[in-house]
């Protein structure tokens, strides 16, 4: 079992609940985490990646759970002082969260690239698994509302993601490149995992960037998903919203469809049970099962019910 290799690729909030209970059920050294970061934004001079950070900071136990981001027994002093000078109300962040940016921010300016800025925070937070930007360049996702075409995490958290989606767009998707070792990785995993997260603007985002979802296609076998969308809406977040904008039918199946090229296992939930035998004439192996993650218990019998399917 030394050699083998898990890949998942990972958004944000979902994918940090699976990700906690699949480390209790593999070895997390076995883990290669390819992480969306078209959420990533500039605020205050720091290079901010909200999903890195929170697969990070999940894996290094510190996240503030009750939350959902950002570190445990958190204080917001120098925010405090910042928002006099910032119009980024809306946007929060704890001194030990401005800690990584400030750190990260020091490294890229100094000539590291993203991948290797994310290794070094990893490592030095304790995280045993091995956490992959899905590119080094930068890519801004950017929604297009009524009130104006707004980054992602402006659309999310300032507007709590309420206007009307128009459109979406991926801004420097086409200058993007795999880091070089995903490509390698996705060919050699035993098993592929596909997270429980946004499957337009996080799984979504890492699919756009060119050559990663030709070669999914190729491991169709091998890879496995969970369904972020249970009767029709979402545990939280636009997913339900972000599909319906691309014309996919809002539920499972409409997930199973977006993903129907590469996918080759579903796991649905049991309320979903009677999209079953539709999501298979897709040609995709459907799976029901509880997928709400509201415990550890259930984070881990999720991911021993996904190991354990053949």
């Amino acid at each position: 079992m030394a050699d083998d290799i898990y890949v998942v690729l990972a958004g944000g909030v979902g994918a940090a609940k699976f990700l906690e209970g699949l480390v209790k059920v593999i070895p997390p050294e076995f883990l290669k985490i390819i992480v969306n970061t078209g959420d990533d934004i500039e605020l205050f001079g720091l290079k901010i990646c909200p999903d890195l950070d929170i697969i990070t900071y999940t894996l290094a136990e510190v996240v503030d759970k009750e939350k959902g981001w950002g570190f445990v027994d958190e204080s917001f002093n120098c925010l405090s002082i910042l928002k006099q000078f910032y119009d980024y109300g809306w946007f929060n962040l704890g001194d030990k969260d401005l800690a990584i940016h400030i750190y990260r921010t020091d490294l890229l300016n100094q000539g590291f690239t993203k991948a290797q800025a994310t290794q070094k925070i990893s490592e030095k937070l304790g995280v045993l698994s091995e956490i992959i930007p899905m590119c080094n360049e930068p890519v801004e996702t950017y929604i297009k509302t009524p009130i104006s075409n707004m980054h992602f995490e402006e659309f999310y958290i300032k507007y709590q993601y309420q206007p009307e989606i128009l459109g979406i767009e991926f801004k420097g998707i086409q200058e993007a490149r795999p880091i070089k070792k995903i490509l390698d990785f996705i060919h050699k995993a035993k098993r592929i995992i596909i997270c429980p997260s946004n499957p337009i603007v996080s799984i979504g985002t890492i699919l756009q960037v060119p050559r990663i979802r030709e070669a999914l296609v190729k491991e169709k076998d091998k890879i496995y998903a969970i369904s972020p969308i249970i009767q029709g809406t979402t545990v939280k977040g636009p997913a339900d919203k972000l599909l319906g904008c691309l014309g996919f039918n809002v539920s499972s199946f409409g997930v199973a469809k977006y993903y129907q090229d590469f996918l080759g296992h579903f796991i649905i939930d049991n309320k979903d049970c009677d999209l079953k035998p539709k999501i298979e004439q897709l040609k995709i192996k459907t799976y029901c099962y509880d997928t709400l993650m509201t415990n550890l218990e259930k984070k881990i019998k999720l991911a021993q019910f996904l190991m354990n399917l053949n």
